[in-house]
């Protein structure tokens, strides 16, 4: 069953939200990062990318990088950029996008749920990047950014979404990006034990986005545990920042793949190739989107195709074999470009659906690359079920848009 606990949130003052900010650290590179932040000394870019701070030719791995992380989380506390709330909360957090609101319960997520997989995983992380975000968690003493959970709906966390929402919003603000974020404070005590009893109902909580800041603060509370010789599995440390959203509100977009040749095919040699285990269908110039699983968009030499898999060519009883990515990565980037290794091989890219598939045609248009792939997106009951069956998606399955908005509100460890 699903351990969580409210906490003392640090978050700035109301006037101060849309200055402080930000975008994940994880979606934007050192450059935007610095010109975003550009003549904002209040923006979280400061603390989740200090490498900004530094001349440009710095590694964002530089000991003295983290150092000044630390330095500017205690500036902002000083400053009363960041402040600590008396007492113990949940807190609500809904996003909008395309006229559609997503309502998620801001939680302290238990160390133990993670380790024991009660908080159940669909992608592979990397130990560097797990360490990056486990020395800004220890320098820190603190989960500076959310992990994006999600979990089976729930009528009566619904309803209490529902009934919180009715009151005015703490936070209220259109980012730069022009997406809606609304944030609420609970302090009803009744309200708060609710959640945390009907959380405990729950048997399994699944990340939907933020592996690597998920294992990083999992990973950083146990050590802590570790140290602590007078440990009781209570302190802070043994919980970690989170949204959970019940996964009926969310909405995944497609995650698609551009491919810089055709491994010496012609595209009239490729096209045929495809058609063993695809109905190929051209469908001119104008941008042809896929229009349910197992359909394909492709577009090479100015025109789109639709690709419908043949029956027989995929596996509708394995959850990893009938999705779409594992579908187009065997039959199309392996048996016929010779792409093996999605994760680092250089041929091939990939566009989040936010873009639009215009980027994609672009992108070939320009030369830079030879085709382009759209695919349909996976829902979030493949996800699920994947999780659930232990088994780990393919590279690049998933994009989550809105992304969550740091600095709304920090969880410290002690």
């Amino acid at each position: 069953m699903a351990k969580i606990k409210p906490f003392r949130g640090v978050r700035p003052p109301r006037e101060l939200v849309e200055e402080v900010a930000s975008r994940p650290y994880d979606v934007l590179n050192s450059d935007e990062a610095r010109r975003e932040a550009d003549g904002n000394p209040k923006s979280l870019y400061h603390i989740i990318k200090p490498e900004i701070d530094f001349d440009p030719s710095t590694d964002e791995h530089d000991p003295r990088v983290y150092d000044k992380a630390v330095e500017n989380f205690n500036a902002f506390q000083s400053n009363g950029w960041l402040v600590q709330d008396d007492d113990d909360h949940y807190y609500i957090y809904a996003q909008t996008m395309d006229g559609r609101t997503q309502y998620g319960i801001v939680i302290a997520a238990n160390v133990d749920d993670y380790m024991e997989e009660r908080i159940k995983k669909h992608e592979l992380t990397r130990r560097d990047k797990e360490e990056d975000r486990m020395k800004h968690v220890r320098i820190n003493n603190a989960n500076v950014e959310p992990v994006f959970f999600a979990f089976p709906d729930n009528d009566v966390l619904e309803r209490i979404i529902a009934d919180v929402t009715k009151g005015a919003p703490e936070y209220d603000f259109t980012a730069p990006d022009g997406f809606g974020h609304h944030f609420w404070v609970i302090d009803d005590k009744a309200t708060i034990e609710a959640i945390t009893g009907e959380f405990a109902r729950i048997p399994y909580l699944y990340i939907a986005d933020g592996h690597h800041r998920t294992a990083a603060a999992a990973l950083v509370g146990a050590e802590k545990a570790k140290a602590n010789p007078g440990h009781r599995g209570d302190e802070e440390y043994n919980y970690f920042l989170a949204v959970a959203f019940p996964a009926s509100h969310l909405k995944i977009i497609d995650y698609n793949r551009v491919v810089r040749d055709l491994n010496g095919l012609t595209p009239e040699e490729f096209l045929g190739r495809l058609e063993k285990d695809f109905i190929v269908e051209a469908r001119g110039a104008d941008i042809y989107k896929p229009e349910k699983l197992h359909n394909f968009s492709l577009y090479l030499a100015g025109t789109w195709y639709s690709l419908t898999a043949r029956e027989g060519r995929y596996n509708d009883q394995d959850p990893i074999g009938v999705l779409d990515v594992t579908i187009s990565s065997d039959l199309i980037l392996r048996d016929i470009l010779g792409i093996t290794d999605l994760r680092s091989d250089k041929r091939i890219d990939f566009v989040g659906g936010i873009r639009g598939l215009s980027e994609l045609s672009r992108r070939v248009d320009s030369g830079e690359m030879a085709m382009a792939l759209a695919l349909y997106p996976v829902s979030m009951k493949q996800l699920m079920d994947i999780a659930d069956s232990g088994n780990i998606m393919p590279p690049k399955t998933t994009w989550f848009e809105p992304k969550l908005r740091s600095g709304l509100v920090i969880h410290k460890l002690d």
